[in-house]
C-alpha cells in the first residue's frame, strides 16, 4: 500500500504541478484538464508504461473518490442552495424535477432491454449511476459570457444538485438489490433505508446548522481569520460524512444536507470563501479521472458494440429527450433544447457511484456490464464534451444573438458562477490583490 501510494502521489503530483504551469495556455486550446489527466492515467497504467496499478477496491482508490464527492456535494449545495430551484426562471427546477427522472427511466428501460445479463434492479442501478451530470467537463460552456446567463445558470444549478438528488434513489436500489440477493426480509430493507437516508439527513442538517452558525458568528465578530473560515467548510464536510457513517447513515447524504443547511445560517457564503473546498474538490476530481484512466485500459478491450451503443445513447437520446420534454411550455428555441441536452456530461458522480456499487455489492464488478458501461460513457463524455464545449458555445451564442430581444433565452437574471474552471479562479485571484 505504501509503495502504491508513494508512486501515485509522485506521478499525479508532478503532473498536477506541470499542467498548472501551463494552465492558462492550455485553457486557450481544445484540451481540458480532465482530458489530460484521464489520458495520463491511461499512459501510466499497466497497459502503458506500467508505473501504476490500481484496484477499484483498494483503500487509495476508495479514499480519493469518496473525499472528492464529499467536498463536491458540500460546496455545491452550500453555494447553490435549494432556493435556486424556485427562482423566477425555474429552468433548473424543470431539469431536476422532470428531466432527471425521465433520464433515469430511459436509461433503466433501455438497459433492461439491451443487456440480457443484468436484472431489472441492476438496470435501474445503471440508470441512476449515469443520471447525474458534471458540467465541469464542459467548463467553457459555463465560462463563455456570450452564452445567455439563464442557460449557463440552469446547467450549473442542475449539475450542482442532481448528484445529491439521485443519492437517496441510489441508496434505495443498492439496499433493495442487497436484500433481495441475500434473501433478507422486507423489514431489513426498510431499516437500511431509514438508517442510511434518515440518519444522513439528520446528521447533515444538525452539523450544517450548528457549524455554519458558529463559523458565521465567529467570522462576523472578528474572532476568526479568513484562512480558518475557509478551512472550516472543509472540516464541516468531512465531519458530517464521518459522523453519519459512524451512526449508520450515509455520509454523502449528510455532506449534501450539511451544505444546504450551512447556507441558511448567518451571512451568505461567497465563492471566494469556498475557494479551499472547491480547489481541493477540483484537485481530487482530477485525481479520480487519473485513477479511472489507470484502471480503465485493462477493461476497454472488453467493450462490445452493445456497450458502446448504450454509452452513446446515454449521452444523447437519454439526455436530450428528457431535456426537451422538461422545456415544453418554456418557449425556448429548439436549438436551446439541443444545446442543453448535449451538455449533460457524465463524470465524477457516475464514477463514484459505480465504485460504491462495486464496494457494497460483491457481484457487481468493473468487468461486468454495469462497470464497462459507466467507464465507456465517462471516457467518451470527457473527450466529446471537452472538445465540443468551445465551438458549440460560440455556435450557440451566435444563434441566440440573432433571436428577438424578447426571446426567453435573453431574460435578465442574476449571474451564478460556481468554480468550474480556470477563469473563475483567476477572477478570484485578481480580487484578492
Amino acid at each position: 500500500m505504501a509503495g502504491e501510494l508513494t508512486t501515485f502521489v509522485l506521478i499525479f503530483g508532478t503532473l498536477l504541478f506541470v499542467i498548472g504551469l501551463f494552465s492558462r495556455k492550455i485553457a486557450g486550446t481544445f484540451l481540458t484538464d480532465q482530458m489530460i489527466f484521464l489520458a495520463a492515467g491511461m499512459l501510466f497504467s499497466p497497459a502503458g508504461l506500467n508505473l501504476i496499478s490500481l484496484s477499484p477496491k483498494s483503500g487509495l482508490v476508495l479514499g480519493i473518490i469518496k473525499v472528492a464527492l464529499i467536498l463536491t456535494f458540500f460546496s455545491d449545495a452550500s453555494l447553490i442552495g435549494l432556493h435556486s430551484l424556485f427562482l423566477k426562471e425555474r429552468l433548473s427546477g424543470r431539469l431536476l424535477f422532470l428531466g432527471l427522472p425521465l433520464t433515469i427511466c430511459l436509461g433503466a428501460a433501455f438497459a433492461a432491454l439491451l443487456f440480457a445479463d443484468i436484472t431489472i434492479i441492476e438496470a435501474a442501478l445503471l440508470g441512476v449511476i449515469l443520471a447525474p451530470t458534471d458540467v465541469s467537463l464542459a467548463q467553457k460552456v459555463v465560462e463563455e459570457r456570450k452564452v445567455p446567463t439563464l442557460i449557463r445558470k440552469g446547467l450549473i444549478i442542475e449539475s450542482g444538485l442532481n448528484d445529491g438528488a439521485v443519492m437517496p434513489l441510489f441508496i434505495f436500489v443498492i439496499a433493495f438489490e442487497a436484500v433481495e440477493e441475500l434473501n433478507k426480509p422486507l423489514g431489513t430493507f426498510l431499516a437500511i433505508m431509514l438508517e442510511q437516508i434518515g440518519f444522513g439527513i439528520l446528521v447533515g442538517i444538525v452539523i450544517g446548522l450548528a457549524g455554519g452558525w458558529l463559523l458565521s458568528r465567529a467570522f462576523m465578530t472578528g474572532s476568526m481569520s479568513n484562512v480558518y473560515y475557509r478551512t472550516g467548510f472543509v472540516t464541516l464536510a468531512l465531519i458530517s460524512w464521518i459522523v453519519a457513517e459512524e451512526m449508520g447513515g450515509n455520509g454523502f447524504v449528510a455532506a449534501f444536507f450539511a451544505g444546504l443547511a450551512t447556507r441558511t445560517t448567518g451571512r451568505k457564503i461567497t465563492e471566494e470563501e469556498m475557494i479551499l473546498p472547491r480547489a481541493e474538490g477540483n484537485t481530487l476530481n482530477l485525481a479520480v479521472l487519473f485513477t479511472l484512466g489507470v484502471m480503465s485500459v485493462e477493461y476497454l478491450p472488453l467493450v462490445d458494440l452493445k456497450i458502446l451503443a448504450y454509452a452513446i445513447l446515454s449521452l444523447t437520446v437519454f439526455r436530450m429527450i428528457p431535456v426537451a420534454v422538461s422545456l415544453i411550455g418554456s418557449h425556448f428555441n429548439i436549438v436551446t433544447s439541443l444545446f442543453m441536452g448535449w451538455f449533460g456530461p457524465r463524470g465524477l458522480a457516475s464514477v463514484v457511484l459505480m465504485v460504491i456499487a462495486i464496494e457494497r455489492l460483491e457481484w457487481i464488478n468493473v468487468s461486468g456490464t454495469i462497470g464497462l458501461v459507466v467507464i465507456t460513457t465517462v471516457i467518451i463524455s470527457v473527450f466529446a464534451h471537452g472538445i465540443t464545449s468551445g465551438p458549440a458555445s460560440n455556435w450557440y451564442a451566435g444563434i441566440v444573438a440573432a433571436l428577438p430581444p424578447d426571446a426567453p433565452e435573453k431574460e435578465s437574471v442574476e449571474e451564478l458562477t460556481v468554480f468550474h474552471g480556470t477563469e473563475t479562479t483567476e477572477n478570484i485571484r485578481e480580487k484578492s490583490y
